[in-house]
């Protein structure tokens, strides 16, 4: 039977949801295709290089971009095939430093980056076919530890947190130089020991929830549309009131020797990522130490957070995502070799585990995407 037509005449477009998984230590990067129950079916795995970490989708989501954060640093560029998800390589182009965090502008024209070690973000020019210049534009030095580098929804504005010195630095963004400029004031300081790491902004790019590291707290900040200034509005904890972990350091960068004393840190706060549902009800954060996903309510009109409840997941989690559908959420672990898929309750945002795949070692990163086709 042929497929039943639309109004215009045409067959409705099929999509196809993927997934992609960053895998340092195997230093290669695993593809998925996930199905509408829920269900992943593993398909190639891609090479890349040994300590591959963040990737970062065009907003066309024809290239995807992973960066490596072991000598040469460099960012790989993937086509992505629009009939199977398979991922194409098509280049490679040196970044300046080890960079745990890689973004693009809303025009996937422009590169950023943020470095730990370096303390400093590149920005770097992306050509028409998905090709990463090999000169940086820009290479800004800022607060210690830049750990994430992401533009405002207008693309007007960007954001590094620099969780050494408890900074949220402040850019204005020239879409047509592709250059970055520091806003005035140039930095929103938070206090003392909060480490801010990663960040999302809502879909009305009224609010920007910032995640500690060292608290496992997420902060919301009024986003101001016209100056691109943030302000400070509140924090919530994402760590279940009888939580026996306490408040973490900051640690040395990938391959660096740690030349601070002793310390254990079996016990510490030690949160990576944060997601936020597409429909913007909920939120979500990862905590590596008690390797758990918490889930946050969200209040769209004053961005008030309230935390739900905290689910087990895959060993040390760094990265997850949520399907585009905000249906799904799939986890990884940095010290487990498996991903792990959870169904995302659309009244109350609690995670029901679906099943485990096989992964790969010292995963890091997932990145989920829909195309039509």
């Amino acid at each position: 039977m042929s497929a039943q037509l639309n109004q215009a005449g045409a067959a409705p477009a099929t999509a196809g949801t993927y997934v992609y998984v960053s895998n340092a230590a195997d230093g290669d990067i695993g593809s998925y295709r996930l199905h509408a129950d829920g269900r992943l079916q593993p398909g190639a795995r891609v090479k890349a290089a040994d300590a591959v970490g963040p990737l970062a989708v065009s907003p066309d989501r024809r290239f995807l971009y992973a960066a490596v954060r072991s000598q040469p640093f460099a960012v790989y560029a993937y086509a992505i095939d629009a009939g199977s998800g398979a991922l194409v390589p098509l280049s490679v182009a040196p970044l300046v430093a080890s960079c745990p965090y890689i973004a693009l502008d809303r025009s996937g024209r422009t590169l950023f980056g943020a470095s730990y070690h370096s303390h400093l973000v590149s920005v770097n020019a992306v050509a028409e076919d998905g090709r990463v210049a090999a000169s940086p534009l820009q290479v800004i030095a800022l607060g210690r530890n830049a750990h994430s580098i992401r533009i405002d929804a207008s693309n007007r504005f960007v954001y590094v947190p620099t969780l050494g010195s408890d900074q949220v630095f402040q850019f204005t963004f020239d879409a047509k130089s592709g250059r970055l400029a520091s806003n005035t004031p140039a930095v929103a300081q938070m206090a003392p020991g909060t480490g801010p790491r990663h960040f999302v902004t809502s879909a009305d790019n009224k609010f920007l929830y910032l995640l500690s590291e060292l608290l496992g707290t997420v902060t919301t900040f009024a986003l101001d549309g016209n100056t691109g200034l943030l302000r400070e509005l509140g924090s919530v904890s994402g760590l279940p009131s009888d939580t026996r972990l306490v408040p973490g350091a900051p640690r040395v960068a990938l391959g660096v020797a740690d030349t601070a004393p002793p310390r254990n840190r079996d016990h510490d706060i030690w949160a990576a990522d944060i997601h936020l549902t597409p429909n913007g009800k909920f939120l979500y954060i990862s905590e590596r130490t008690g390797s758990t996903l918490a889930a946050l309510g969200v209040d769209a009109a004053t961005g008030t957070l309230n935390y739900l409840g905290s689910t087990p997941t895959e060993s040390q989690p760094r990265g997850f995502a949520i399907s585009p559908d905000g249906t799904f959420l799939v986890a990884c672990g940095e010290t487990s070799d498996t991903v792990s898929v959870y169904a995302v309750d659309q009244s109350n945002g609690a995670l029901r585990f679906l099943q485990k795949y096989p992964g790969g070692k010292g995963a890091n990163w997932v990145e989920i995407i829909e195309i039509q086709r």
